[in-house]
């Protein structure tokens, strides 16, 4: 697939809202700004309506066990939780389960994770592997996927050992990422991302360690779910109380390939707002709530984004040092949050912030959403974080360790079973959901490409 297609990226220019573009704040930022936030594609991605059916018909769910999960690049594990040679670990979509190992220092290999003879699941969680045993039967192979022993062969002479060795899936590595594709025929991941593989270059993530990873069960499709994080029209209604610091509607969308990115600035008002806050008073709307001294003063002549950015340098260098220096404000303050079709957000810069989303063991209506913080480090890399998870009927207030965002996610949370089952009741009087021509272009974005990998008509 190539950005050309007109499925993917759409074809003009786009309304914007009203109030000040997000390129016109850039134009007063107090820094050079990278030419990677100077990239504005405003392209037109449809006004249709969006299919009900994908998000509450079973029928569609076994059609991504066909057509998507096994044709696409996944984001399987952060490196660090297999460091050494012979840890391994267990990544499962759906109804498939793939076993990942570190073979060499500079080599990860994946399998699917089913012995070849009974079908058992080799490894059930997370371990360090001389070999490779399955507990059923005890067959084993060497962890290079070749065959090294089978129990009883005196009465299994119809099998050729030479076609025992275990099946593999495509493996790379990218930002200390770990990702898989089962598709033996798949371009490489490099080309797969396309424009955006150098998004980060400046911000290495492989120089992060994960400093919280929070996973909890929604009552929901895993579409629903992650689009609940791709737009900053909903601020407006669920996040009201951030909005004299949030500039919602300057929201910026792009998309690049199979990819998309929402740019949400912070430190500017929201057009929404019948007032306009001094500098002074969204220094206080962010930091009073969360600070007991009463949070700080923006000294005069500066505006809150720029005494914002200069406070926030300041903290990063005491991990990232003078590498400080080349941030600009926006790279400081703003939120920059990309969709790596299908299902994984990392976002730019040093906001620490990135989720996943996975349907739960074989549901169509019921998914998994991962939050990580990936921190930067001076030092010796600290261990990850251990996983917390969190049922269905639990609340991301329950994970402390997301800190303020733990809130805010919970509004959005307390939405998203409300929304699943919603649907079901407005598919009575209208078949699809209707979406904003510009506010919702990550949506529409990754509903083109979706249509493209499953074969669907509009």
């Amino acid at each position: 697939m190539s950005e050309s297609d007109p499925g993917i990226s759409g074809g003009g220019r786009v309304r914007r809202s009203p109030g000040i573009s997000y390129q016109e704040l850039l134009d007063a930022d107090s820094r050079p700004v990278p030419p990677h936030l100077r990239i504005d594609t405003g392209a037109f991605l449809g006004d249709h309506d969006i299919p009900i059916e994908r998000y509450i018909d079973p029928r569609f769910h076994e059609l991504e066990k066909e057509r998507l999960w096994p044709k696409v690049w996944q984001m399987a594990l952060r490196e660090e939780r297999i460091p050494e040679v012979g840890d391994a670990d267990v990544y499962e979509i759906a109804d498939v389960s793939i076993l990942l190992i570190r073979t060499a220092p500079d080599e990860i290999k994946g399998y699917y994770n089913a012995c070849l003879h009974m079908g058992r699941n080799l490894v059930d969680r997370p371990c360090r592997l001389g070999e490779i045993r399955c507990p059923y039967h005890g067959f084993t192979w060497r962890t290079d996927g070749r065959l090294k022993h089978i129990p009883g062969m005196w009465d299994l002479p119809h099998v050729d050992a030479k076609r025992m060795n275990l099946p593999e899936v495509k493996v790379e590595t990218w930002n200390g990422f770990v990702f898989i594709n089962m598709d033996p025929d798949c371009a490489p991941l490099k080309d797969y991302l396309g424009e955006v593989y150098q998004h980060w270059n400046r911000y290495p993530l492989s120089e992060r360690y994960t400093a919280v990873h929070v996973m909890k069960v929604l009552r929901c499709n895993w579409k629903t779910g992650q689009e609940a994080f791709m737009d900053a029209f909903h601020l407006v209604a669920s996040h009201p109380q951030i909005l004299a610091a949030a500039g919602d509607d300057n929201t910026q969308y792009d998309v690049f390939g199979i990819c998309s990115r929402a740019i949400t600035p912070a430190g500017t008002p929201s057009p929404h707002l019948n007032w306009t806050p001094s500098e002074q008073e969204i220094a206080d709307h962010v930091y009073k709530p969360r600070d007991s001294t009463g949070g700080i003063e923006v000294p005069e002549g500066m505006t809150y984004r720029q005494f914002g950015a200069q406070v926030g340098r300041e903290e990063l260098r005491k991990t990232i040092g003078d590498r400080a220096d080349m941030l600009c404000d926006a790279e400081v303050m703003d939120s920059f949050y990309y969709t790596l079709f299908p299902n994984f957000h990392p976002y730019l810069s040093y906001n620490q912030v990135l989720q996943r989303f996975k349907p739960w063991d074989d549901r169509h209506d019921m998914c998994t959403m991962e939050v990580m913080y990936l921190a930067p480090f001076k030092g010796e890399r600290p261990p990850p974080a251990k996983i917390t998870f969190l049922g269905p009927d639990e609340s991301f207030l329950e994970a402390p360790e997301l800190g303020a965002a733990g809130a805010l996610i919970a509004q959005d949370e307390w939405n998203l079973e409300k929304v699943q089952k919603g649907m079901h009741t407005l598919r009575r009087t209208k078949p699809g959901l209707t979406m904003g021509v510009y506010q919702h272009s990550q949506v529409r974005h990754f509903h083109n490409v979706y249509e493209q990998y499953m074969g669907l008509e509009r």
